[in-house]
């Protein structure tokens, strides 16, 4: 089974997390830009940051076996500096460009203010025009209000569900987010947001439609190998190979294929380590 991560923050991973997601089937991945634990005080480093996962990162899982691409974007924890925000939302053209890059995002909500809005729509207009796929990252507080309001934002903008992913959700949010007709996503941590068991209760109330399932595995307690648990989750409660592929497989390659950049090599070939030690 050849699985692809679709939202995974690598940056905050070692090179042991690359060789165990090789080892356990992951072949791709895409990783959308985020928070890196403070607040950043200029564009120059947001744009720094977005060259790393555009281009050193590529080179780095490419070295264990793993294609690896990326979205960029201002997070919506970083919205609030409006003179900041606006700098990064007006350089981003240049990155979203790279032809590394297969979304923007993610976007969103954060606390759900009216800055973060600002930056969410402007955001939205710059991946509308670009025919771009597109990351909406749901809060973690307060996740119904902010899931009814993205929904809104969605809807009242005109944006095209097949380049839409929402994602975080969680069982009070699943059905606001599957009634946008956008791909909805559930990410998996050990012990915060999703378990696989509770994913599996989910997917086999709402099939796989449009379902994407990630482990996003940032700076906190979090598994580059969730797909993985997940999948044997799915397994063991008897939901059916078709769907399982669809999860882990299917619909990440429906919603990145609106990216003209998104053309994964799942048989690349790890580099012995001394090659590049250096």
């Amino acid at each position: 089974m050849v699985i692809i991560e679709p939202h995974i923050h690598m940056y905050s991973r070692t090179t042991d997390d690359y060789v165990a997601m090789y080892r356990a089937g992951i072949r791709a991945c895409v990783e959308p830009s985020f928070w890196q634990g403070v607040n950043r005080r200029y564009s120059g480093t947001f744009f720094d940051y977005f060259n790393l996962i555009l281009e050193f990162e590529t080179v780095r899982a490419r070295r264990f076996g793993i294609d690896h691409y990326a979205a960029v974007s201002l997070n919506p924890k970083e919205a609030e500096n409006e003179a900041l925000a606006a700098e990064v939302i007006a350089g981003l053209p240049a990155y979203l460009d790279h032809p590394r890059c297969v979304a923007l995002g993610e976007i969103g909500f954060n606390n759900i203010t009216p800055n973060e809005e600002a930056a969410f729509v402007s955001q939205l207009h710059l991946a509308r025009s670009r025919r771009m796929p597109v990351i909406i990252h749901l809060p973690h507080v307060d996740k119904l209000r902010g899931t009814r309001r993205t929904a809104e934002i969605v809807k009242a903008e005109g944006m095209d569900p097949d380049r839409v992913l929402i994602d975080h959700n969680t069982e009070e949010t699943i059905k606001i987010a599957r009634d946008t007709g956008c791909f909805c996503g559930m990410t998996v941590y050990p012990i915060s947001k999703l378990t696989p068991e509770r994913v599996s209760s989910i997917i086999r109330e709402y099939g796989s439609e449009r379902m994407i399932v990630d482990g996003s595995a940032d700076w906190g307690v979090s598994d580059p190998l969730s797909l993985i648990k997940v999948v044997a989750r799915l397994k063991q409660d008897g939901v059916a190979e078709t769907d399982i592929m669809r999860l882990v497989h299917g619909n990440a390659m429906a919603l990145y294929g609106h990216s003209p950049n998104w053309k994964p090599d799942f048989t690349i070939d790890p580099l012995d380590p001394r090659e590049f030690q250096r």
